[in-house]
């Protein structure tokens, strides 16, 4: 063997120890720390579910496996656009109607007085007990799911709002009122926009419970969607093929949140933003 010069060896001591800071840097980042995180996570999973579990155990090489298969699949497809409309659509019920109900109970006491136990009472019913009393109400079908999300996220919305009606500084309202607003004026162009932080943080809540509502809706009424398809693979031990499904649930939650940070640092530079 060719023996290394001097120079040569030291060039590669030099080289391996400017790597060093560089991995620290890496590591020491936020998205390096997510990255090592995830795959310390990834490789446990597969490493105890080979050891230990049977072979239809979902893991993460069987469900790498399963996404192009699932993302073809017409009947996934139709599922997951079930679901996710039926979200989107329930969240913009309950934004519109939670925000009116919410400044009315934040800034009307008799309004706050006779609401507020009811929506506390409520907002603390398991959705599992609440899905086949809006079945049998609105039918085994998407009107059921869609109620059971609205059921869900509204309450949220309203709780937030409330909140945010009433923490409203004084000094807004005694202005508008020098200049004598109406009170449509004073609720919603001074109320509202500082009511605004509140809303959105009621959205992000909103937003996982409406996942979560739709779903159970799906799994005990047996409506078309991605609980239903989850279900039905899980019990034909098909569970990589669930695991995507639960992935896309996920996945929706994981952009529902970033795009809420966006839009708190885009609108509300004041109250900042959580980074995704």
């Amino acid at each position: 063997m060719k023996a290394l010069s001097p120079a040569a060896s030291r060039a590669g001591t030099t080289q391996s120890r400017s790597l060093v800071p560089a991995a620290r840097r890496a590591l020491g980042s936020p998205i390096g720390l997510k990255l090592v995180a995830g795959f310390v996570i990834l490789a446990a999973w597969e490493i105890l579910v080979r050891a230990a579990a049977k072979d239809f155990v979902a893991r993460p090489s069987t469900v790498a496996v399963a996404i192009p298969a699932v993302l073809g699949d017409a009947t996934f497809r139709a599922a997951a656009r079930s679901t996710i409309v039926s979200v989107v659509v329930g969240l913009a019920i309950s934004l519109a109607s939670g925000s009116v109900v919410g400044l009315a109970m934040g800034r009307l006491r008799p309004v706050d007085w006779s609401l507020r136990y009811h929506i506390a009472f409520l907002y603390a019913v398991p959705m599992t007990a609440i899905v086949p009393l809006l079945s049998l109400w609105f039918g085994f079908d998407a009107d059921a799911r869609l109620a059971t999300v609205v059921f869900a996220s509204f309450l949220t919305i309203v709780m937030n709002v409330s909140d945010g009606a009433k923490s409203v500084p004084l000094e807004y309202l005694e202005v508008a009122r020098s200049f004598r607003a109406k009170w449509y004026h004073v609720l919603f162009g001074v109320t509202l926009p500082s009511a605004v932080p509140y809303l959105f943080a009621g959205i992000r809540l909103a937003a996982g419970r409406a996942l979560v509502a739709a779903t159970v809706a799906e799994l005990i009424s047996s409506i078309d969607g991605l609980g239903l398809y989850i279900l039905y693979n899980s019990r034909t031990y098909q569970h990589a093929r669930a695991f995507v499904a639960v992935l896309l649930l996920a996945v929706v939650a994981v952009g529902i949140e970033v795009g809420m940070n966006w839009a708190t640092r885009r609108f509300l530079h004041h109250a900042g933003g959580r980074n995704p």
